[in-house]
């Protein structure tokens, strides 16, 4: 059987990328993590780094391994902490992962309940793509996600969406104009690559292949640009509603809009931490 210890330092050798690293992060000495990858190599049967002048790097058997290293003790740590919330929420920890506009316009109000309300209960929110969000959440190193979706596609296996509401897509423009038909000749500005491919779809729904010249996924440097004269823009109401350019027209596109969900692992019951989460979100929103 292989030892979770071993698996942790295969693992923080594969993220940090050498074993000295691995030793300072864990609080160990080099020749001990090279003891225990030595003991997990005899207990695996397999090669699992290899010496590249001064350092190593891992096979393709440790990178293997190590990948799931990191998924075993996600969902170990998950269960560690969803243990200690299970005896009050007066300690324990809420993870989350959320899109950037979900982060600014959607969780600080929800974040500022959870602590009136739960001050013990330790929250921390990373900032990604909904795609990185869920694979976080599979591996455990997440307890919960914000995502959007353009279409109703649900997840498969063991991954819960709790649909949270609609967020309108509104069209950016320095000028108002009666439709995106009327923006066939102009310049585009695009979003991140999910963002981007909507735009690509409203367009084409419409007859024409948007010109995309510029693209970023920063909601305000979106709104620059077109304020700037750069070309057009699609946006979501939630980050409109957090910050608008005063020299953009907004005209929203019926029909277009986006679905927000909460992600979790697992059947119910939840969690007492996720059913706070769920309550805040019902009481935010």
């Amino acid at each position: 059987m292989l030892d979770v210890t071993r698996m942790r330092v295969l693992e923080a050798i594969a993220r940090t990328g050498s074993v000295t690293a691995a030793a300072r992060e864990l609080n160990y000495s080099q020749p001990s993590v090279s003891h225990h990858i030595a003991r997990l190599e005899r207990e695996s049967g397999a090669q699992l780094l290899q010496r590249v002048g001064r350092g190593v790097r891992l096979t393709e058997a440790g990178r293997v391994l190590a990948e799931r290293a990191a998924e075993i003790l996600g969902r170990l740590d998950a269960a560690g902490a969803e243990l200690a919330s299970y005896v009050s929420l007066g300690a324990g920890r809420l993870r989350i992962a959320a899109y950037s506009t979900a982060v600014v316009a959607l969780l600080p109000p929800v974040a500022a309940r959870l602590s009136r309300e739960h001050p013990g209960l330790q929250l921390e929110i990373v900032d990604t793509h909904p795609p990185e969000a869920l694979e976080m959440l599979r591996r455990g190193a997440v307890d919960a996600a914000v995502v959007f979706r353009y279409d109703d596609e649900r997840e498969e296996g063991p991954i819960r969406l709790q649909h949270l509401r609609d967020d309108p897509t509104y069209v950016l423009t320095r000028d108002p104009v009666g439709s995106i038909r009327a923006l066939a000749d102009e310049t585009w500005v695009g979003g991140c690559e999910r963002c981007t491919q909507h735009l690509v779809e409203l367009c084409e729904s419409e007859g024409f292949a948007p010109r995309i010249r510029y693209s970023t996924d920063d909601m305000v440097a979106i709104q620059a640009l077109v304020a700037a004269g750069m070309g057009a823009a699609t946006i979501p109401g939630l980050a409109l509603a957090a910050h608008r350019h005063p020299d953009i027209v907004a005209t929203e596109l019926p029909g277009a809009e986006r679905h927000i969900f909460l992600a979790t692992y697992g059947e119910p019951p939840d969690p007492p931490p996720i059913a706070a989460l769920r309550a805040a979100l019902a009481r935010g929103l």
